[in-house]
C-alpha cells in the first residue's frame, strides 16, 4: 500500500474513530488506536506535504455539533492537546520548547511547569458578561459548539454568577472546564439504567456527554454532573500573567479548582508529578486518562503560539489504556435489591490500567445477548472509568467452536422462586421480596453514602450480619448492639462501637435520604427528594395515593405506582414504622395541609434558573408560604415565576392571562411585601 493510499486509509479511521465518540458518544476504539491512526498520519503528511487535505483530519479540532441545539462560534479556538507517552516523549517536547523559546530570544529563561489532571470528560466554555452566565457550549470542533446553556445551569459545580471575592467582574470573559461524572454516581447511573431495560453507558465520559446533550434539560438535572476548571480562553477586563494565576481566579470567582494540581520548576519534576498521578488514578471518584502539563507563564505561552491544531506550551501526558483482553470462564448470575436478575462474567485474571481484574459486570441478559458472549470467548475487557470492570466485546475472530452460549436459569438462584420478566422490561425478577440475596443487597443499599451513609456497614460485615442472624431487614440494624458484635469475626472493642456510632448517626439522615435508602423501584436522590416534598412525613406518605405522589416533580404513573405497591405490603409498612420508632427522622419542615401564609390558595408554577433558590428550595418556599407547587400552566395557576432561560411556559402564560413575575418579586411575596399579582382581565 502506497503511502498516499495509507493516508487516505487513516483519515476515514479517524474521522469514523471521531464522529463516533464526540457526536455519537458510541465510541468504536480505545484512545491508544485513535492516537496510533492520528500519530501515523501526521507522520505521513509531514513526509509528504503534498498528501494533505484540506479536511484531513490533522487540520481540525474535533468532531461538528450534533443536530437539535443552536451552534455557537467560541470567541478563541478551543484546541487540541500534542501527546507525550512516556517520560522521554516529555523530555522531547520540553527540548523542543527550549529551542523555540531561544528562537524568541528568551534562551536560558526561567521554565515553570503546571500539572493537573487530564480529566475524562466534556469539554465546555462558558461565556459570562459583567459576571453574569449568558452562554454554555460543547468543545465541538473547537471553533463552533453546541449551545447547552440550559443544561450547564443545572449543575451544581457551575456558578450563574461570579463571586465578589474574585474582584469587578470582567466585562465578557470565556472560562473553560471539563463536565464529568463521579465514578460512583456513575455506577449507581447504569446500575438503575440496567435493571429498568435502558441501554448501558461504557464509561463516565459517555454518561456525561449524553446528559449535557439531553434536549430536555430536566433529564440533565437529574443526573449527577459535576466539572472541573482549568483555563480562561478570551477575555475583556481578566488581567493575569500566569496560569497558577488564571487558577487562583477561577477558584475565588466560584469555579471549582482541582486542588491537587502541582506547580513544579523542571520537566523531571513535571514527569514526576506525571508519575503521581497515574498511580493515584484509582484512588479519586472520577476518571483521568492522563496529566496535562503547560508553562506557567501566559508570556511565553504567547510567544511560543501553536502548531497546527495544538499550543506549543502544553502537552497531555497519556496513561497506559484501561483496556485488555482475557478469558471468559464463566457467567454467572447475582439478585439485586429490587430482584433484578444481573449476570456477571468470571474471567481469567488480567492486568488492565493498574489492577489486576477477574470479575466483570454483563448488566442484563438482552445486553449480553446483543454482544453474543460466550463462555469460553476471548473478550475486550476495560475499566469504565478506571473503575468499574466491564466486558465490552468478544473476539469472535479467535473462536474455536468450543464456546458455550449462556442459557439464563429459570429459577432464581437465591431462593428457587421463579423468575418472572414483567411487560416492556428486559430484566428478569425473582418477585419473592423475602428471597435472601435482595434482603441482603436492599441492606447494603440503605447503608451506602448516597442513603443513609452508616460508615463501618459495607458489604461484607451485612453478609456477616445475615449470616449469624443479627440482620434480617433495614429495620434490624438499629437493635444492633456492640455487646453483640465484638463476639464476630473481624470485630473488636473498638471497631463494634465504631459501628454502633455510625448506626446512631446516620438516625440524623433527612427524610428525602430515607425514602431513597428503602430502595424503591424507579427512586433516586432526586426523586426521593421530590417526593418528600409532597409527603413530607411518613404519615403522609403512608396515606399517599398514586395520584397524590404524581404531583411532585419527575415522579409519573410508573414510579408512583412503584412506590404505592412497595407501600402495600404489610412487611414494608411494619419495617417503616419500627424505623420511625428507632428514631429516625422521617418527616421535613413543610406543613403537611395548608397554612396560612402570603400564598395561601395559591397555585404557583417556576421556571427558569433562580439566583437564591434552587428548584426543591423554591417548592419548598411555596408550600411553606401555604401555597401549592406544581409543574405546568393551567386555568388554575395564581403566576408564574420566571427565572433564566424560562422557556415556553411563560409563553403559555402570558396567553392565558396568568401573571408572570421574577424572582425578585417572588421573594417580595413569599415576604408579605407585595400584593398578588391580578390576571389579566378578559383573557
Amino acid at each position: 500500500m502506497s503511502d498516499a493510499q495509507r493516508a487516505d486509509e487513516l483519515r476515514g479511521l479517524v474521522r469514523d474513530a471521531a464522529h463516533r465518540y464526540y457526536v455519537l458518544d458510541d465510541p468504536a476504539v480505545d484512545d491508544a488506536m485513535y492516537d496510533d491512526w492520528l500519530r501515523e498520519l501526521e507522520a505521513i503528511e509531514v513526509a509528504h506535504p503534498d498528501l494533505v487535505t484540506p479536511d484531513s483530519p490533522t487540520q481540525r479540532v474535533g468532531a461538528g455539533p450534533a443536530a437539535g441545539f443552536e451552534s455557537h462560534s467560541h470567541d478563541q479556538p478551543m484546541l487540541s492537546l500534542a501527546n507525550a507517552r512516556g517520560d522521554q516523549e516529555l523530555l522531547e517536547w520540553n527540548t523542543r520548547l527550549a529551542s523555540v523559546l531561544a528562537q524568541e530570544g528568551l534562551a536560558g529563561a526561567a521554565v515553570q511547569f503546571v500539572v493537573e489532571p487530564k480529566i475524562d470528560g466534556l469539554a465546555i466554555s462558558l461565556t459570562y458578561e459583567d459576571g453574569q452566565l449568558v452562554v454554555g457550549a460543547t468543545r465541538g470542533d473547537g471553533t463552533v459548539g453546541e449551545d447547552v446553556t440550559a443544561n450547564i445551569r443545572t449543575i451544581q459545580s457551575v456558578p450563574l454568577v461570579l463571586r465578589p471575592q474574585a474582584g469587578p467582574p470582567p466585562r465578557r470573559v470565556e472560562v473553560r472546564g471539563e463536565v464529568y461524572l463521579p465514578l460512583e454516581a456513575f455506577a449507581q447511573f447504569n446500575e438503575i439504567r440496567a435493571a429498568e431495560g435502558l441501554p448501558t453507558f461504557a464509561n463516565p465520559r459517555n454518561a456525561a456527554a449524553g446528559s449535557l446533550r439531553q434536549l430536555d434539560p430536566r433529564l440533565t438535572a437529574e443526573r449527577p454532573l459535576s466539572a472541573w476548571f482549568y483555563a480562561v480562553g478570551a477575555s475583556d477586563g481578566l488581567h493575569v500573567e500566569a496560569q497558577t494565576d488564571v487558577l487562583t481566579w477561577l477558584g475565588d470567582a466560584g469555579f471549582a479548582v482541582n486542588p491537587l494540581i502541582e506547580v513544579v520548576d523542571d520537566i523531571t519534576a513535571a514527569a514526576a508529578a506525571c508519575a503521581r498521578w497515574e498511580e493515584r488514578r484509582g484512588d479519586i471518584d472520577y476518571d483521568i486518562d492522563g496529566a496535562v502539563v503547560k508553562m506557567n507563564s501566559l508570556e511565553q505561552q504567547r510567544r511560543l503560539g501553536a502548531v497546527a491544531r495544538a499550543p506549543r506550551w502544553a502537552i497531555a501526558y497519556k496513561f497506559a489504556p484501561t483496556t485488555a483482553t482475557t478469558l471468559l470462564k464463566a457467567i454467572n448470575i447475582n439478585v439485586g435489591r429490587t430482584g433484578a436478575i444481573i449476570p456477571w462474567a468470571e474471567l481469567e485474571p488480567v492486568h488492565v490500567g493498574g489492577v489486576t481484574v477477574q470479575h466483570a459486570t454483563l448488566h442484563n441478559q438482552d445486553d449480553l445477548a446483543r454482544k453474543d458472549l460466550r463462555i469460553g470467548d476471548t473478550v475486550v475487557v476495560q475499566r469504565a472509568g478506571d473503575v468499574i470492570p466491564q466486558v465490552v466485546s468478544a473476539l469472535i475472530q479467535r473462536r474455536t467452536g468450543a464456546e458455550v452460549p449462556f442459557v439464563l436459569p429459570t429459577e432464581c438462584p437465591s431462593c428457587g422462586t421463579t423468575l418472572v420478566r414483567p411487560e416492556d422490561e428486559v430484566m428478569w425478577r425473582c418477585p419473592n421480596r423475602s428471597c435472601p440475596d435482595q434482603l441482603v443487597q436492599s441492606v447494603i443499599h440503605f447503608a451506602s453514602r448516597g442513603c443513609m451513609d452508616i460508615v463501618g456497614l459495607g458489604d461484607k460485615t451485612v453478609a456477616k450480619l445475615f449470616e449469624v442472624g443479627l440482620v434480617g431487614n433495614v429495620a434490624d440494624i438499629y437493635d444492633i448492639t456492640a455487646e453483640q458484635l465484638i463476639p464476630l469475626e473481624g470485630f473488636k472493642d473498638q471497631s463494634a462501637a465504631n459501628l454502633v456510632a455510625g448506626i446512631s448517626a446516620s438516625r440524623e439522615r433527612p427524610w428525602p435520604r430515607v425514602i431513597n435508602a428503602l430502595g424503591i423501584r424507579h427512586v433516586g436522590e432526586v426523586t426521593a427528594r421530590s417526593i418528600a416534598l409532597v409527603a413530607p412525613s411518613l404519615d403522609a406518605l403512608l396515606a399517599a395515593s398514586p395520584e397524590d405522589l404524581a404531583r411532585a416533580e419527575g415522579v409519573g404513573p410508573v414510579v408512583a405506582e412503584a412506590v404505592t405497591e412497595f407501600l402495600s405490603s404489610d412487611d414494608n409498612r411494619a419495617m417503616l414504622r419500627r424505623l420511625c420508632t428507632s428514631g429516625l427522622t422521617m418527616e421535613i419542615d413543610v406543613p403537611e395541609g395548608p397554612v396560612d401564609g402570603p400564598l395561601t390558595g395559591c397555585t404557583v408554577v417556576v421556571t427558569g434558573g433562580l439566583d437564591a433558590f434552587s428548584r426543591d428550595e423554591a417548592k419548598r418556599a411555596i408550600v411553606a408560604a401555604g401555597g401549592k407547587s406544581t409543574d405546568s400552566v393551567s386555568k388554575k395557576t395564581t403566576f408564574v415565576v420566571a427565572g433564566r432561560d424560562p422557556g415556553s411556559k411563560v409563553a403559555k402564560a402570558e396567553s392565558a392571562g396568568v401573571p408572570v413575575i421574577d424572582e425578585v418579586g417572588f421573594q417580595r411575596l413569599l415576604a408579605g411585601d407585595d400584593p398578588l399579582p391580578e390576571r389579566q382581565a378578559g383573557v
